[in-house]
């Protein structure tokens, strides 16, 4: 029987830039396609092109950077069925895991060990209308979901959105970013603090230590 194979972009060692584990050193495995177009994206190279691997040679680049956090990201990884097998093995060998999902593909079948960072996606991506708000009851404190703001009609409806689902409840972490160079970091700072909502202000990292570089 053959074994599982994903079509990968890039496998890489770098410092987490954003959500829980910001700073943390951690093994990126970006996984190829996307079926989505959202209008800021920063990994539009990740839409096509790809290397086919097989399970087995990931884990083993994987491993072979002694990091203990692993984010499998995209893309989509969830537009590969075997982005399921990859995230249940990489929890098997030890590692923390989390994934970046745009949560327009159901999340029900990741493993429950598996952090999952819920992107949904505002007005003003473009993508808003492709958010599967049944991933909203999957949600534990073990996930994470993240906004991406890019202006004030967008934070709006992000707060709209927290206090609609009780997002604060159901995920470990409830995350608001600016839209690099869309939205002044400094307003959204200030609007999070005048909106009373228990939500994390975030930058992201890498972008403000080597700009938009892929392998970052």
């Amino acid at each position: 029987m053959a074994k599982p194979n994903l079509k990968i972009t890039e496998i890489f060692h770098s410092l987490q830039g954003e959500a829980r584990a910001i700073g943390l050193p951690t093994v990126f495995v970006r996984l190829t396609g996307c079926p989505l177009r959202c209008h800021y994206c920063d990994s539009a190279y990740a839409f096509h092109g790809g290397e086919r691997r097989d399970l087995d040679e990931i884990l083993a680049e994987v491993a072979s950077y002694k990091a203990r956090n692993v984010c499998v990201t995209g893309g989509e990884p969830l537009a590969q069925a075997n982005c399921i097998p990859l995230l249940a093995a990489l929890c098997d060998a030890g590692f923390e895991v989390s994934l970046e999902t745009s949560g327009a593909l159901d999340i029900s079948a990741v493993d429950a060990r598996v952090s999952r960072v819920l992107d949904l996606k505002t007005p003003a991506s473009g993508e808003c209308h492709r958010n599967l708000w049944d991933n909203i009851p999957h949600l534990t404190a073990h996930d994470q979901v993240k906004f991406v703001i890019c202006d004030k009609d967008d934070f709006d409806w992000a707060c709209f959105k927290v206090s609609e689902h009780d997002l604060c409840a159901r995920a470990g972490d409830v995350l608001f970013s600016p839209s690099f160079g869309q939205v002044n970091p400094t307003d959204l700072a200030n609007w999070v603090i005048e909106s009373g909502l228990p939500v994390r202000f975030q930058l992201q990292l890498h972008k403000l230590l080597w700009g938009d570089e892929p392998g970052h």
